[in-house]
């Protein structure tokens, strides 16, 4: 019997392979940790074979994704000047193959079905911490903190975060009907309940303002383009003027003081302090990717030490730039930049044009999401993160020539989870 390429490869007839393929990606991005080296397999076996499938239309046109590759390229090529080469070597062949996996998921899935799978792995991701998560006390702000079955309340409140994005966009954006709604409604019960526990600030805050953002846009997409563009930009300067304003009047302090923080952001603003001190190290090109903290090495053991990670692995500067600049210098530092820039601003290009492009609607999000992150957390330079594959699956929409039928289609047409390929 002769199976069809399309149930595989092509975003309007594989619903049902694309749902699944995301929902596993993201638990295992969520326990690699806990079912090991097998479920990493299992997620590289639901998108590398897809090339040989129909390589013709995943690896076309490869230059278009040239600026999204260039800084897992460096990554590789500090292998020859790392201080830690075998370390650098492995972590960096990793983050390659799982960025091409993220690029061949936006040239085979349908922002309809990413989203979809995306609740589905959420859900599955929020139920497995619900029935073995714990609590766990932070000596730094002496409180304790549901963290799930997570080793921290930060990677709990990133995928309750993301549970409540998504079935925002399917609600909202996509509009979703029938069983699908009611899957959107009990994800995001269930990743506000898990946000709550959590108390992560860092999440909650990213999320609201996003959602905020969306809102704005959502209403901006009901004028002509011309006032529409007129109107972000008024909007904009209003709220950075805004902000300004809220910051000089002691508006931070007083939302960290919601969250039982103070202005240090407990502890992280001493951790970047010893970030911008580590770049003197290798200014230019870094000490290597993964290359700083590295058992043995006298300033990360100090580090880990101070921060009490008795782990001694799994810990970062907080923020993505310095983090960045520590391990591959100012020349990682103006790749990164670029993408975290190019990637929400050309999807926001794309989706105030005439079209107004619901995939990139969805995308514009995450991405947004993940550039405000940044400067307090590190989440789309490791491999085999649920931040890094969905912030290079929106840079990979935004490169791709190929149209995206399935999230233009009207909602009438899914009045429920589909019974086949879409």
């Amino acid at each position: 019997m002769k199976i069809a390429k399309a149930i595989f490869v092509n975003p309007d007839h594989n619903f049902w392979y694309g749902l699944m393929a995301v929902a596993l990606s993201i638990f295992v991005f969520a326990y690699s940790t806990r079912f090991g080296k097998v479920s990493i397999l299992a997620y590289y076996g639901c998108w590398l074979p897809l090339i040989l499938i129909d390589y013709r239309r995943l690896l076309s046109h490869p230059g278009n994704f040239l600026w999204i590759v260039a800084f897992a390229g460096l990554a590789c090529l500090s292998a020859f000047w790392s201080q830690a080469p075998s370390t650098t070597a492995r972590a960096s062949i990793q983050f390659m193959s799982h960025v091409v996996c993220a690029l061949i998921a936006a040239r085979t899935v349908g922002i309809r079905t990413m989203t979809r799978g995306a609740v589905v792995g959420i859900c599955a991701v929020v139920l497995y911490s619900f029935a073995f998560g714990h609590y766990d006390y932070d000596p730094l702000d002496g409180t304790y903190s549901f963290v799930g079955a997570f080793a921290s309340k930060n990677q709990l409140g990133l995928f309750a975060s993301l549970g409540i994005y998504f079935a925002f966009a399917g609600l909202l954006i996509l509009r979703e009907r029938g069983l699908a709604r009611i899957l959107m409604l009990a994800c995001a019960t269930m990743s506000v309940i898990a946000l709550a526990k959590a108390n992560s600030a860092t999440s909650v805050l990213a999320v609201a303002v996003t959602l905020a953002v969306l809102v704005c846009l959502r209403l901006a997409m009901l004028f002509a383009p011309l006032a529409r563009k007129g109107g972000l930009i008024a909007s904009a300067l209003l709220g950075l003027v805004v902000i300004m304003a809220a910051l000089n009047m002691g508006a931070f302090d007083f939302v960290l003081g919601i969250f039982g923080k103070d202005s240090t952001l407990t502890g992280r603003t001493y951790l970047w302090s010893q970030g911008w001190a580590a770049t003197a190290q290798a200014p230019v090109f870094g000490v290597g990717y993964q290359a700083y903290w590295v058992q043995g090495f006298s300033e990360a053991e100090r580090l880990w030490k101070e921060f009490y990670i008795g782990s001694r692995s799994g810990f970062h500067f907080h923020n993505t730039y310095i983090e960045v600049l520590v391990e591959l210098g100012a020349a990682g530092f103006l790749l990164i930049a670029m993408l975290m820039i190019r990637v929400p601003f050309g999807l926001l290009r794309r989706l105030i044009s005439a079209r107004g492009d619901p995939a990139a609607f969805v995308m514009f999000g995450i991405a947004f999401m993940f550039l405000v992150r940044s400067f307090v957390e590190v989440d789309v330079i490791n491999p085999y993160v649920v931040g890094s594959f969905l912030f290079y699956y929106a840079a990979g929409l935004l490169a791709s020539p190929l149209p995206r039928q399935e999230a233009a289609a009207p909602a009438a047409r899914y009045p429920s989870l589909p019974r086949g390929a879409t």
